[in-house]
């Protein structure tokens, strides 16, 4: 048992690793869109293609991705993921041309949906009341690898070249994959489950495809999906143009940009954490918990960013403050809306649910930085950033809010399935011995 938790304990580890660095080559194209641009000599409108396409790919393969996972060792597919990664960005690297610049990037974006494996992974080692924190605390990557990405970009890609920067972070890729493939165990499916963890041997449970369509007449996780699909258009917009927003529009330089970016992304890694904690908190006092919490951040959300947009140009203290204010809150959903996913689905369709859940609102808001950029060119960043966010946070809250009322059904009927389950599975083995 000590053995299995030091393990699960390493293996959180290696995917902190592997996430923090994936997602700093992923978003590191954010800070070195101005470079890319004088490059290829294109517009935000072109620009926003390039960003739209590697979303729309990785939009596309999420339900492979699902499908693969319930049914293969995540584990190697996971060490698969990497080794793509590392691939496609080397091919980026050396793109002559701004086609073919837009076609390998694009290709990067196979990988990125390789997420619900690691996440099903994790539920087999971690039980529901403990599952926010751990998301939470892999979810900190994002906004880390936003940072790193930004620091790279600055100190390097000025030196080097956006070109060496991606050869440099093509190459973690390659090394994560190694890492994966030898160090990182499969875990039987379900095992973590309260009702199936004193099982002395559990049984093998693989993709069913009847269960994985009965996923849609889940309440809880039609209005997951819903929500998803709004939910993400804010992220792609903020992740893709807050940079050139605050070059251009709101005349910062280079060191301004780092000094007024650095605080504000650590503030948003510390609340994926809080958020999945508060959540998990939530959720031992109430089934709706994880969705209350995620409701009442998302709105909050919506009202600083509002006032944080239309500070005066000239106050930048106060539009600082008020930007760690709003980057707190925004992030609170996320590990509560992957932990609710599988509070309501059977372990073996746990990486179909996310890739389904992840391909509605990634196929959505693959348009959003395109939509941005179109709406730039005729308005502004500034126009652009707060009409799509706050439109889809306030929607997004009401959904959350439906999602809280009905998720309780869905959980009693989760918890009376693997009940059932285990008492299969101790009279087999009582008839075996």
């Amino acid at each position: 048992m000590k053995a299995q938790r030091r393990h699960r304990w390493g293996m959180v580890a290696i995917f902190f690793l592997f996430m923090l660095l994936h997602q700093s080559d992923k978003l590191l194209i954010g800070p070195l869109t101005t470079p890319i641009m004088n490059t290829f000599g294109i517009d935000e409108a072109q620009m926003g293609m390039v960003f739209s396409g590697a979303l729309l790919v990785g939009a596309i393969m999420y339900p492979l991705w699902g499908y693969l996972y319930d049914r293969y060792a995540r584990s190697k597919l996971l060490a698969l993921a990497a080794f793509i990664w590392g691939s496609t960005t080397w091919l980026s690297a050396i793109a002559p041309t701004f086609s073919t610049f837009l076609f390998t990037r694009a290709s990067t974006g196979i990988d990125d949906s390789s997420y619900p494996g690691l996440y099903s992974l994790i539920s087999d080692y971690f039980g529901p009341q403990m599952r926010g924190k751990i998301y939470g605390l892999l979810q900190l990557t994002q906004p880390l690898g936003y940072m790193v990405g930004l620091l790279v970009a600055t100190l390097l890609g000025s030196i080097l070249g956006w070109r060496a920067v991606f050869y440099i972070t093509g190459s973690l890729g390659l090394v994560m994959a190694v890492l994966i493939f030898f160090f990182v165990k499969e875990a039987p499916r379900g095992q973590a489950e309260p009702e199936l963890e004193d099982l002395e041997e559990m049984g093998v449970y693989r993709f069913d495809k009847r269960i994985a369509l009965g996923l849609f007449r889940k309440s809880s996780f039609r209005l997951l999906i819903a929500q998803g699909f709004v939910g993400v258009f804010p992220w792609q917009v903020i992740t893709f143009w807050f940079f050139r927003y605050l070059e251009t529009e709101r005349n910062y330089s280079s060191d301004q940009v780092l000094m007024t970016m650095a605080p504000a992304v650590l503030v948003l890694a510390l609340g994926y954490f809080v958020g999945g904690s508060v959540g998990d908190w939530m959720f031992k006092r109430t089934p709706r918990g994880r969705m209350l919490v995620s409701m009442a951040a998302v709105l909050i959300g919506a009202v600083l960013l509002t006032l944080t947009m239309n500070v005066p140009i000239a106050n930048q203290g106060l539009f600082m403050g008020l930007l760690m204010l709003t980057a707190l809150f925004i992030p609170f959903a996320a590990p509560n809306v992957v932990s609710t996913v599988y509070d309501i689905t059977l372990p073996e369709v746990r990486s179909t649910a996310l890739a389904i859940e992840s391909f509605i609102e990634n196929g959505g808001a693959a348009l959003a930085p395109l939509l941005a950029g179109l709406i730039a060119t005729r308005s502004s960043l500034h126009v652009a950033i707060l009409s799509i966010s706050v439109a889809a946070w306030l929607l997004g809250s009401l959904l959350l809010g439906f999602t809280a009322y009905l998720v309780p059904i869905d959980i009693r009927t989760l918890r009376q399935q693997l009940s059932e389950r285990a008492e299969f599975e101790r009279a087999r083995q009582h008839t075996s011995a």
